[in-house]
């Protein structure tokens, strides 16, 4: 839960962290290379995958543990230490994007261990139960980095949160008290059973990467584990948590707090299915559920995202039909652009309608000064939906989450089964993090780049992921068995 919670909060600030890491004057270009560099964290996952799933099946679970949890924290910890783009220039997004890849190289090594570690010590009948719940802590983990975030937004001012030095970096300090936490705990655990008695009798695989990748038999399980199961359930993933959030900020213009407490509701509610998912896995083999889930989201996706913006969508007739019961003080602006000649006058009001709504009203003047000529444009932006639309968001959040909880609960068992104890750790890590790292990863990047290319589809990112879980859906359905095999001491 940790280090999932040290991965994701850079996610979360991606819109703060590109003020302060990139230069002014052009925030989608900052935001864009903000996402790149969260990005690049997933991209290095699979090489991690093979560096530190080398040494697990080598060295053992437990050491392995210890290793990447270290360089997680320690990465973490530092990215809040890093002056910004004013201090120091360049070399600010450069040492952010150097420990970002040390944070995907340490992820990638974690997972397979976390995964491999609890399954061979779950009982037999019950694995898709035990494992489920490792599934949970990437989720308790994004709850967590939330919460955390808005524990200390909203303890002060916009202005000392975003701050250079501000608030926004709290919670990477505050991830180097969790990792001393976690090192204590991981280092009263003891290596796992079939490891040790492997170990004991000398059947350690002496090259876990030639023997996972060289044997024609192993190496068609972990490209139909990549491209039959986890594909499709990395791009769910982070559609339906990731890309969630940073369409309702966006795209809906839903402001900060109200964004957030929408996805914690929901990942509260949501959370125990991946339990039961886990649970229902041992009882009627995971294939199904799996699949199932992507089904759903690849045709649900888009009906659920229109109704974001659709509820959300603020015109005059809607304030005309509801009524302003408050109107607040208008703010007026002036700023002369030199190299255009021209003038630009703004100015913002907050309005609130009946049943919780509220929103600033910003209407932008553009003078020309050579022609005369004027354009306006008005925009609706720091939204907070009424309670009606909000709750309604919820629950549509949950769904997704709930997409998210069918394809990601039963994996952990069903990854485990498919590869033999002593290159077990190599072999399922590196499928899982192509799929998660590099499809799932690459989600809010793509879906982003996508929006700002063809602006008048506002819904064209989601192509991305339901072109993913298409594919992998019609690949499992085909390919995958499911058949759950119990006995995985081979």
């Amino acid at each position: 839960m940790i280090e999932w919670y040290d991965f994701y909060i850079f996610g979360m600030l991606a819109k703060t962290i590109s003020v302060q890491f990139f230069p002014e004057g052009n925030s989608t270009a900052a935001l864009l290379s903000t996402l790149a560099i969260f990005a690049a964290g997933f991209i290095v996952r699979p090489f991690g995958a093979l560096v530190f799933g080398r040494l697990g099946d080598l060295i053992g679970r437990k050491y392995t543990f210890l290793l990447t949890l270290v360089l997680m924290g320690g990465s973490t910890f530092l990215i809040g230490l890093v002056p910004g783009y004013k201090s120091i220039g360049i070399a600010a997004p450069l040492l952010v994007l150097l420990l970002r890849l040390i944070q995907g190289l340490a992820l990638g090594g974690e997972y397979g261990g976390a995964a491999t570690y609890v399954a061979e010590h779950a009982p037999a009948g019950k694995r898709g139960f035990y494992t489920s719940w490792i599934q949970t802590t990437a989720t308790i983990g994004l709850f967590v980095a939330l919460g955390i975030i808005m524990l200390v937004k909203l303890n002060m001012s916009d202005s000392a949160f975003n701050a250079e030095w501000g608030g926004w970096r709290y919670p990477f300090w505050i991830s180097i008290l969790l990792v001393i936490v976690s090192i204590y705990i991981r280092l009263k655990m003891k290596e796992s059973p079939m490891f040790s008695k492997l170990k004991s009798e000398g059947k350690v695989s002496v090259n876990p990467l030639k023997e996972s990748f060289s044997h024609k038999g192993n190496f068609k399980m972990v490209l139909l584990a990549l491209f039959g199961a986890v594909m499709g359930q990395g791009v769910i993933w982070y559609t339906g948590q990731f890309y969630a959030q940073n369409f309702l900020e966006t795209k809906c213009n839903i402001e900060f707090e109200q964004s957030r407490t929408i996805m914690l509701w929901a990942i509260l509610f949501a959370t125990p299915l991946f339990v039961f998912w886990g649970w229902l896995s041992d009882k009627i083999g995971r294939k199904w559920i799996m699949m199932a889930g992507m089904l759903l989201a690849l045709l649900t996706y888009r009906p659920i995202f229109n109704t974001f913006l659709e509820d959300s969508k603020i015109n005059d007739d809607m304030i005309m039909s509801y009524g302003i019961i408050e109107e607040g003080k208008e703010i007026h602006n002036a700023e002369f652009i030199k190299s255009k000649n021209d003038s630009i006058i703004t100015s913002s009001q907050s309005l609130t309608l009946p049943d919780g709504w509220r929103f600033t009203k910003s209407k932008s003047d553009t003078l020309h000064l050579n022609t005369g000529f004027k354009t306006s444009a008005i925009k609706f932006i720091n939204v907070k939906v009424g309670s009606i639309v909000y709750w309604k968001f919820i629950g549509l959040v949950f769904i997704l989450i709930l997409y998210v909880t069918m394809v990601y609960g039963p994996i952990a068992a069903f990854l485990v089964e498919m590869f033999p104890t002593k290159i077990r750790y190599t072999s399922m890590s590196l499928p899982y993090h192509i799929g998660n790292g590099v499809f799932g990863g690459l989600v809010p990047f793509i879906g982003l780049l996508l929006t700002t290319t063809f602006t008048k589809d506002p819904l064209i990112g989601l192509w991305y992921p339901i072109g993913v879980a298409a594919l992998c859906f019609i690949i499992g359905t085909i390919y995958l068995t499911n058949k759950i095999d119990n006995d995985v001491t081979d």
